[in-house]
């Protein structure tokens, strides 16, 4: 158990956006655990009286911070987070009191034991999360994600959006937050994968919303901001899959609509289809200055590689 090993300095961070129904419930339960140093609650603007509920909490419990991120989003709220506290593990974990604390021993053996940089709470595992969660779309979208995602990394990851991680410091101190809001957890699970982290997934339970709180979540509005981020993140890290992917596919439709100008001029030695020719040779050009840009991006990247690697080499000494 992770509460027999040495005192680390463990800190749970619960970003919040108008959680006045589960907040105090959230953050009194791990409040409780002895073997947390500290919970940080991030408000992230809130207007229902959310934050006179946890001022009111730490005026109590001197264990518990209270930061404010003013700028509408997550991704702004757990950078804020992790900008302002030092910790050997930080445990992430939703507001909205559908996580157990009960869960977090599991979750920091597999860290420390393991020594695993990224432990996911999985909610799939017991198949609770599908059947509390009324949206037929949103798992859908779950499903859909975790395809793409597994399949452009040959990962077998399982609750790619899982909203209860535990990062160790390292993990944290290498991770550069890009999103602003929910993509946040698709952005560590691709920077986990790409940079090479060692991921754990953990199966865990998942309760109801309470009556009165409601999910933030909307499953078309976020779910194309994911889908968005994904490639964006992507392109940054894998530049020659996708722009070669672009090259091939610019090469294809070039091929598709010269082959009558070619025809023409093999049996004619006459061209009569001209702006096919014209379109033909544009999307060749296009191709070939394209495969150029993923040769050069690629080179960029790799030394990105290299670069993150001295950098994390020489943060362990």
């Amino acid at each position: 158990m992770f509460g027999e090993k040495r005192k680390l300095n463990v800190v749970v961070v619960i970003p919040a956006f108008n959680e006045v129904t589960t907040a105090e419930a959230t953050i009194k339960s791990f409040l409780e655990l002895q073997q947390v140093s500290q919970v940080v609650f991030v408000d992230n603007n809130s207007n229902d009286g959310t934050l006179q509920v946890v001022l009111e909490i730490q005026r109590m419990n001197p264990k518990l911070i209270v930061i404010r991120e003013l700028r509408q989003g997550k991704g702004f709220a757990i950078r804020k987070a992790f900008q302002t506290i030092h910790a050997d593990y930080y445990v992430m974990v939703d507001a909205d009191s559908t996580y157990s604390p009960n869960d977090l021993n599991r979750m920091m053996d597999a860290a420390m034991n393991e020594n695993v940089d990224l432990v996911v709470g999985n909610r799939l595992a017991n198949g609770v999360y599908a059947n509390q969660n009324s949206r037929p779309f949103h798992n859908f979208g779950n499903h859909l994600i975790k395809r793409i995602i597994n399949k452009l990394y040959g990962a077998a990851l399982e609750d790619i959006l899982s909203g209860y991680r535990v990062m160790s410091k390292r993990f944290v101190e290498g991770f550069p937050i890009l999103s602003r809001g929910f993509e946040l957890e698709t952005e560590i699970t691709l920077h986990a994968l790409d940079r090479g982290y060692s991921i754990v997934e953990i199966p865990v339970s998942y309760l109801p919303r309470p009556n009165g709180s409601e999910s933030k979540l909307r499953t078309f509005y976020h779910g194309r901001k994911i889908l968005l981020r994904i490639l964006k993140i992507y392109r940054i890290f894998q530049p020659m899959r996708f722009f070669g992917f672009a090259s091939l596919l610019l090469f294809a439709f070039a091929l598709f609509f010269g082959y009558k100008p070619l025809y023409d001029f093999i049996q004619f030695q006459y061209v009569y289809h001209v702006p096919l020719a014209v379109l033909s040779s544009s999307l060749i050009v296009l191709s070939a200055l394209t495969l150029m840009t993923a040769f050069i991006l690629d080179s960029v990247a790799d030394l990105g590689r290299k670069n993150f690697e001295t950098f994390q080499n020489r943060a362990e000494k």
